[in-house]
Order: structure tokens, then sequence, then C-alpha cells
């Protein structure tokens, strides 16, 4: 068999696999402020936030790009199964839940290719300029780059955090230094108070939804 012929196939099973580990994700925020998941509405006050059809990559060109338009910095354009394969690629490579990598991602930008924060975190897993460095990007904007950049970014931060998924996604938000300033607690910022349930409880939505189909 040759390398081509094996590597489509597997993309293909990837890729099969991946349609599987997104479900819809319905939230509700109470009058105290505190957000609700799950996988079905409870009643009206539920909204759907995340379809179990992701929506498809923004078509990106040379000229549209929020970056200089040389060939490296190129960013093609990603089918909804070539994102949702190339989810399930990282995870792979990088020993990941694809359920954590899609919670992550949703929080963060929306399955937007192009999102870039105020503070300059860009792409889908809106990965900081030094972060992506450090991660071997060398283009955010590139879907699959980013991905692969945020899934191996994830793992460090499990590893540094003896796999302490709370932890690990706190400081993806907030940086693995201010973690462990506060004696490896989740830091008292209130933007990462909120990030980190939302995450968590959207990946376990995800991955309670796989189970139920396996």
């Amino acid at each position: 068999m040759n390398n081509y012929f094996f590597k489509t196939l597997i993309i293909a099973f990837f890729c099969q696999l991946s349609f599987s580990a997104v479900a819809d994700v319905y939230e509700y925020i109470d009058d105290a402020g505190t957000a609700h998941f799950s996988d079905t509405p409870m009643d009206e006050r539920y909204v759907l936030i995340l379809k179990s059809e992701l929506p498809v990559a923004e078509t990106t060109t040379e000229n549209n790009l929020p970056t200089t338009s040389s060939a490296n910095n190129f960013t093609p354009l990603l089918t909804q199964p070539q994102l949702l394969a190339q989810i399930q690629q990282s995870a792979f490579n990088n020993q990941l839940d694809s359920e954590l990598i899609h919670a992550v991602m949703y929080v963060e930008s929306a399955y937007k290719t192009k999102a870039k924060s105020h503070k300059g975190a860009q792409g889908l897993m809106q990965l900081m300029p030094a972060t992506a460095s450090r991660m071997g990007v060398k283009n955010s904007y590139d879907p699959a780059q980013n991905i692969e950049g945020g899934a191996k970014y994830l793992r460090e931060l499990l590893n540094l955090f003896n796999n302490d998924v709370s932890l690990a996604v706190a400081a993806y938000n907030a940086g693995e230094q201010a973690v462990i300033k506060y004696g490896n607690h989740i830091p008292p910022y209130k933007e990462t108070q909120a990030y980190v349930p939302k995450v968590l409880n959207i990946y376990q939505i995800l991955l309670k939804q796989r189970k139920m189909m396996m």
C-alpha cells in the first residue's frame, strides 16, 4: 500500500470518527450570571450555542487575511470534513480527547478561522504570538497549524499540571504562570473563573454524547 493511499484512508477514518464527537450544546444563564449547559434544552430558557453540524470555516485568501500576504502566510480554505479531521488528527497526535479541543475552540473562537482578540490572540484556538512561536506555529490563521499548535499547548499544560484538566484549561486562558502563582489553583480572575466551567461543561457534554453513540 503506497503512502498516499494509506494517508487518505487515515484521514477518512478520522473524519468519520470526528463527526460523532460533536453534539448539540444548549446554554442558559440564570439571574446570578451562572451558565448552565445541557445536550438537550431543559426549557425555553436554553439557547443552542453549539450545533452538531459545525459551520464551514471561512474562505480566506492572501487578500483578506489580517496578516501579510506572503507564501508562508497563505491560509487555505478548510472544509467542514477537513476541519473535523484535523481536530481528530491533532487529538491523536497529542493524546487528547478531540472533545477537549472542540470545547476550547468553541469558547475561544466559535470556530472562526480569522478570529483575533483585543489582546492579540489569533485563529481558531486563539494562540498568542509568543505561544504560537513556542509551539512551532508559523501562521496562526492557517487552521491546520493553529489546531495542532493549540492541541500541543494543551498537552504541554496537562503534563505540567499532572493531567488536571481544570488547571490546564485555566492555564490556557490565563497562562501557566498565573496558575502556579496561585498555588496550582484556578486564578481569581473573573474571565478565567467563567472560562473554565464553560469549557469543562461543553467538554463533558461532548464526552457524554460520544459514550452514548458507542
